[in-house]
Formats: C-alpha cells, sequence, structure tokens
C-alpha cells in the first residue's frame, strides 16, 4: 500500500495524507461472513459512562475473520483483498476446495488467485499457517497463538510481524514487534509473512471532523479543567498542571503498571524497550 499527499483545497485536505488503497480488490463484504456490531458509546450494560470521548461514528459490520486457521491440509484460493473497517490490517476472503468462505488477516505480498493451506508440515511460504514447532527459524510470522487451538493473539495490527528466535525444550522464543523477547509454546500456531497495510502508521486524518466519523469524541486536556475535575487541573493562566497523571491520580509517562506476580513473566526472556 502506498500513501497520498492531496491538494489544499480546503484547510482539511491541507495535511491530510490518505491511502491509496490501490491493493483493495473488491468493493462489498461477503455477506455471508458478515455480523451485527453495536455501537456502546462508552457506556456499561446499566448505562453508566465507563469510557469518555467514545460515540457516533459511522454504522459498521464485523468482519468474521479466521484467527485460529483450523482448516489443516485444505487448501484454499484467495478471491480478494478487502478493507475492513474494524481493523488497521487489510483481509484477504479465501475459497476453501470444499466449497467454504472464510476472512484471513492479509499479509504483504499475498496475490489474487494464490493458493494458502494451514497445518503441520505445509510449506513455510507467505500465508500459510504452521505450529511454530514446524517453521524455520529466523522467519518472520504473524497471528500468534498464545494458547494451542485458541486463535491468534498476537501481532495482528496493520504491518506488524514478529520473528522466530530460537527453541527452547517445548517453547518456542519469539521476538514481538515491541522488541520484547517471549517464550510461547510450539504447538502454537502462527502465520508465514508480516501483516498488510505497513503504510498504515504514517496516515494523518487531517482534520477533527474524521475522527468524528471514527466514532472519537473530543478529548479535553487534563490542564484544561478545573482543580475538582483533575489532579492537573487549576492554575492562573497557563500554569502547568504538574507531573503528568491519571484523572484518578495515577502517575503517566513512565511508571510501571505490570504486576510483578503476573503467571507470564517467566515466560519474557528479555522485556522491551
Amino acid at each position: 500500500m502506498a500513501v497520498k499527499k492531496l491538494k489544499p483545497t480546503t484547510p482539511g485536505q491541507r495535511f491530510r495524507i490518505a491511502p491509496t488503497f490501490e491493493e483493495i480488490t473488491k468493493g462489498k463484504p461477503e455477506k455471508s461472513l458478515l455480523a451485527p456490531i453495536k455501537r456502546s458509546g462508552g457506556r456499561n450494560h446499566s448505562g453508566k459512562m465507563t469510557m469518555r470521548y467514545i460515540g457516533g461514528g459511522h454504522k459498521k459490520f464485523y468482519r468474521i475473520i479466521d484467527f485460529k486457521r483450523n482448516k489443516h491440509n485444505i487448501p484454499a484460493v484467495v478471491k480478494s483483498i478487502e478493507y475492513d473497517p474494524i481493523r488497521t490490517a487489510r483481509i484477504a476472503l479465501v475459497f476453501y476446495v470444499d466449497g467454504e468462505k472464510r476472512y484471513i488477516l492479509a499479509p504483504q505480498g499475498l496475490q489474487i488467485g494464490q493458493t494458502i493451506i494451514a497445518g503441520s508440515g505445509v510449506p513455510p511460504e507467505v500465508g500459510n499457517a504452521l505450529p511454530l514447532s514446524d517453521i524455520p527459524l529466523g522467519s518472520i510470522i504473524h497471528n500468534i497463538e498464545i494458547r494451542p487451538g485458541a486463535g491468534g493473539a498476537l501481532v495482528r495490527s496493520a504491518g506488524t510481524y514478529a520473528q522466530l528466535l530460537a527453541r527452547e525444550g517445548k517453547y518456542a522464543n519469539i521476538k514481538m514487534p515491541s522488541g520484547e523477547s517471549r517464550l510461547i509454546l510450539q504447538s502454537c500456531m502462527a502465520t508465514i509473512g508480516a501483516v498488510s497495510n505497513p503504510d498504515h502508521f504514517n496516515l494523518s486524518v487531517g482534520k477533527a471532523g474524521r475522527k468524528r466519523w471514527l466514532g472519537i469524541r473530543p478529548r479535553v486536556r487534563g490542564v484544561a479543567m478545573n482543580p475538582v475535575d483533575h489532579p492537573m487541573g487549576g492554575g492562573e493562566g497557563k500554569a502547568s498542571g504538574g507531573h503528568p497523571r491519571s484523572r484518578k491520580g495515577l502517575y503517566a509517562k513512565g511508571k510501571k503498571t505490570r504486576d510483578k506476580n503476573k503467571y507470564s513473566n517467566k515466560l519474557i526472556k528479555n522485556k522491551r524497550k
């Protein structure tokens, strides 16, 4: 994918950096793989607002994605690369030889008409899903399971990838996009390649109205509030708000919040930078 800079015909266009969508081959989604998605507006089950600055936005359908890749040793042909409004990556519609249709996360380099397959012992090619025990060391992977059979949970956003570094007993050592090295069971599945749409991080929405289309409402800075509303509020004029902290008084900008007794600490070889 590439990005484009538009002519500044309006103030909103002046700073906008937009996607070209050149890799997308189909406009309308597969109806059988759609599900309704309800907008919460940041409210919980009792109607109380628990997340601020959420609301509005364009109506969307959820695309049912196959994160498990559990149709083993059944080939599938890639029919289209599509846009998904829910996620940053592109998705691919695949037709299995037994007639079933599924959406998968589209990796970079996936082509229309390409045949992909999942299972143990399949070739480690882009789009194929294998157990970590079968993937060659040094391979670029994404959509990695944490628990065998639970479906891919790690490395799913646009342009991200992990690398298989080593094998240690029943575990594989994976270098995550954050720089963290982590042990994951070798029986977990992963997909070969990096996630599509790597230029997503270069986009600029250009105007506040486009944020509203995405369902994001204006965010009020803590220093602009009164002392009764926020720990950083108050002061004469543009006085600083003191040490950055949340509305509940918890320090931001560097305070470690991870539980020191978290069960997965023993699986982390090197922490992220």
